[in-house]
């Protein structure tokens, strides 16, 4: 009986304290993104070094532990293409050559934010993976990552429950076994609950 007793208040208390841990506020983001990347991945077998600009979204949310500390998810795509004018071999001249690319990030990590009025500015640091496709219309190589990014924003309040945000991240990618350091920036519509 005492062991009983024992265990159903150990279970009690564990129990009030996770509840306590689970976020009751937060927000979700969604929105466009810009991303200035470091192009080793579009031109491994090229050996070129230019960054092409890639369009895509992002996407996050985040679940608030405190009311300035917070843990966010975020998932991004950006899709691009970028052309290159090669030697051919034997000296046939000139050739342009069309890559394409499409990078997925999740990442995961904590967020600092501190509410000025309509305005709340944060920061974060985020670590996850990344998924590279390379190629032609026939498709091309591929590649998963360690990703990390760290950058920050700022919320724009319009209404009590809606803000527009822009963000930008410094976003590291290895993928072909070369490190891709990339410049993120982000607009959208954030959601808050």
């Amino acid at each position: 009986m005492r062991k009983r007793t024992c265990l159903s208040v150990f279970l009690f208390l564990f129990a009030y304290a996770a509840s306590a841990q689970i976020p009751t506020s937060g927000n979700v983001f969604v929105g466009y993104s810009f991303e200035n990347a470091s192009s080793t991945a579009f031109s491994s077998n090229l050996n070129f070094a230019t960054r092409p600009n890639l369009q895509g979204w992002d996407a996050s949310l985040e679940g608030k532990i405190a009311p300035m500390f917070g843990i966010v998810t975020d998932l991004s795509g950006h899709y691009g293409s970028q052309s290159y004018t090669i030697a051919t071999p034997l000296g046939g001249g000139l050739e342009t050559v069309q890559v394409t690319g499409h990078e997925f990030n999740v990442l995961f990590g904590p967020r600092i934010s501190i509410p000025v009025g309509k305005f709340t500015p944060f920061g974060e640091a985020m670590v996850g993976v990344g998924h590279m496709t390379t190629g032609g219309s026939g498709g091309g190589p591929s590649d998963y990552a360690f990703a990390t990014a760290l950058g920050g924003g700022i919320d724009y309040r319009l209404i009590r429950l809606v803000a527009v945000r822009l963000e930008g991240d410094y976003v590291t990618n290895r993928f072909f076994g070369a490190v891709q350091n990339n410049i993120r920036i982000s607009t959208g519509i954030v959601i808050h609950f």
